[in-house]
């Protein structure tokens, strides 16, 4: 494994710098939360919409409180080439259904559901434009998103009392030329050996750990590199979390 410092990286950004992090607050009128939320050049709409109802597995149950789920999409138009909608294809592929069900995963880990009541708090993720890291800002602006929502609830007095338990965010790191780096933009994921996501919560839990080589392996010294790279990203993205959620609000 190299000296982290000794690789040059594109755009020379330091090896554990993120892009520059932006959010636009309350993007979609009709939802309950929203945010723009940029990494670089990665661009997702989050949103949180609120149905006073839970699932039909639940209520045949009889399973208590409520439900948070998610759906993602790149739209035709966030890559080079434009990509098919799913609705076109006539079902989703399947790196869309393993994205949104990560989403909701995340989220659930930091949600006690019995204290949100009967209610489905949905989640939307919409890719503007791809450039490494969507899976990553999605989670990380749903949160803020679901967050601005059940603050609302919270003023509203439907809801009593906070469900969340965390805050949970999510970021990119891998091998590039030898190096672990973090937050990785499109040229550098399609030519890492080494690509993982990182979610965490905000008292510096996991939630999940995604890593895999690409025709390579990787030793526990580089694994433990990455980790170390993620959990610097996500105590800058918690805070910049609580500042758009006080934004929001």
């Amino acid at each position: 494994m190299k000296d982290q410092a000794s690789t040059p990286r594109i755009g020379n950004r330091a090896n554990d710098s993120m892009r520059p992090i932006a959010y636009k607050i309350n993007i979609a009128p009709n939802a309950l939360g929203s945010v723009l939320f940029s990494f670089g050049s990665t661009q997702v709409i989050c949103a949180c919409t609120i149905e006073n109802k839970v699932p039909g597995w639940m209520r045949a149950q009889n399973v208590e409180g409520g439900w948070i789920t998610a759906e993602y999409s790149m739209l035709p138009y966030s890559t080079l080439d434009r990509k098919q909608r799913d609705i076109s294809r006539g079902k989703s592929d399947g790196r869309t259904i393993e994205i949104q069900r990560l989403i909701g995963r995340s989220l659930r880990a930091v949600l006690d559901l019995k204290k949100l009541g009967p209610k489905t708090l949905w989640i939307d993720c919409d890719v503007l434009q791809a450039d490494g890291g969507t899976r990553t800002a999605s989670i990380t602006g749903a949160y803020i998103a679901a967050q601005i929502a059940v603050q609302k609830l919270l003023k509203s007095n439907e809801l009593k009392e906070n469900p969340f338990t965390d805050s949970v965010a999510a970021i990119s790191a891998g091998i590039y030329n030898g190096t672990p780096i973090l937050d990785l933009n499109y040229e550098e994921d399609k030519d890492a050996t080494v690509d993982a996501n990182i979610v965490m919560t905000g008292s510096n839990k996991f939630v999940e750990v995604q890593s895999s080589g690409e025709e390579a392996t990787y030793s526990e010294d580089e694994l433990s590199a990455l980790i170390k790279l993620g959990q610097k990203g996500i105590e800058a993205l918690v805070k910049i979390q609580n500042q758009a959620i006080e934004a929001g609000i």
